[in-house]
């Protein structure tokens, strides 16, 4: 029988590294990049990151901390 393992927010965290990810900050802004670190206060590093505003991109950033006590969520996105 599987073991069926409850998905926890640090799961998917970890399973977003390396990979792209959309972020809302609590100001509305919109950042996508690629996940390169995060930490147990939800500081993300993002890499080749751009500012987003209405989906399209307004200007790249490149890499970037984003502090967690900032963040309204993060979505892996698919490529």
């Amino acid at each position: 029988m599987e073991e069926k393992r409850e998905k926890r927010p640090f799961d998917l965290l970890a399973s977003s590294v390396n990979g792209n990810v959309l972020v809302k900050l609590k100001n509305g802004t919109e950042v996508r990049g690629k996940l390169l670190a995060y930490d147990v206060h939800m500081n993300l590093i993002l890499e080749d990151a751009e500012e987003l505003e209405d989906g399209e991109v307004k200007r790249k950033i490149g890499t970037i901390i984003l502090r967690g006590g900032n963040i309204l969520f993060m979505a892996p996105q698919k490529v």
